[in-house]
């Protein structure tokens, strides 16, 4: 490997030492080294920190990477039992440090060699960007590609013809005639569907809801009385899915009919002793049904 190789922490973690150790866990380490944005040194260690130090919800990495939230906290815990990051909760998150981020490497190889100090030049320097230090790496095309759709998650534009962005026009079409009818319709004049497509790929991809299955749920929520007028937004909807299909499920169950009381001749018989009992003529009793 050359000298001027700028990123070993991404080499090394290609090592069997490593994907013994962390796994799959590999991609959250490498979310949070694209998110370091300075570095300070601690006990003689350079440390990186995530996003100059705001804290970060779990919840912002698994959409992100499009993990399950119990899945990208599974993985943060075998990042910190192994030292490969620190955290520190607040209660608007977790503060992320990155151990032995990289940045300015070949500067800190010279000094530890006993080199004269002198600043990095621009090609020596790491850029600060995951994608542009990666693009550097004259490897797998693959990596690439994978490393760049974690930071572009977020950015993602959806084509008009990909099925998130039609489940978005289909249920806002839906809405748009509930809210017409209710003379609401300046509340969703305004609607961003790219937002509401957003939004329909996490009850998707995040929440795991069949796509059949969320299409009867839209279906039904404009036709009910009451929600119609309550869910006029794909966010709403993804919010009260799981309410929302169960309702739906409790009003398609058939209603038992009632059973018409079965005929016994002893109800007549023991009519006729009480009408014998007041007092009545025999004769007169009506035995007709």
């Amino acid at each position: 490997m050359s000298d001027n190789f700028f990123f070993p922490v991404f080499t090394g973690l290609l090592e069997p030492e490593h994907v013994e150790k962390i796994g799959s866990a590999i991609w959250e380490f490498l979310w949070l080294i694209s998110k370091v944005t300075k570095e300070v040194v601690e006990n003689d260690e350079t440390i990186g920190i995530v996003l100059g130090g705001r804290p970060v919800k779990n919840i912002e990495m698994s959409e992100s990477l499009g993990y399950s939230l119990a899945k990208v906290e599974r993985n943060i815990s075998t990042l910190k039992k192994h030292g490969y990051i620190t955290t520190k909760r607040t209660p608007y998150g977790n503060i992320f440090k990155v151990k032995n981020s990289k940045k300015f490497y070949k500067n800190r190889t010279l000094k530890n060699d006993g080199s004269e100090s002198r600043k990095p030049s621009d090609l020596e320097r790491e850029p600060s960007n995951l994608m542009e230090r990666t693009l550097r790496f004259e490897g797998c095309n693959k990596d690439i590609k994978d490393i760049k759709d974690i930071n572009t998650t977020r950015q993602k534009k959806y084509d008009e013809d990909s099925t998130y962005f039609k489940m978005a026009i289909y249920f806002h079409e839906k809405v748009s005639e509930v809210a017409n009818e209710a003379g609401i319709s300046h509340l969703i004049k305004k609607s961003n569907m790219q937002t509401w497509a957003n939004d329909m790929r996490k009850l998707i991809e995040i929440d795991q809801v069949d796509k059949h299955q969320a299409k009867q749920v839209m279906d039904w929520v404009t036709q009910d009385s009451f929600w119609k007028t309550n869910v006029l937004s794909a966010k709403k909807l993804r919010e009260r899915f799981m309410e929302l299909a169960i309702k739906m499920n409790a009003d398609k169950k058939p209603s038992q009919p009632k059973q018409k009381p079965q005929y016994d001749p002893r109800d007549k018989e023991i009519e006729f002793q009480r009408w014998i009992q007041d007092g009545n003529d025999p004769n007169d009793f009506d035995w007709s049904d």
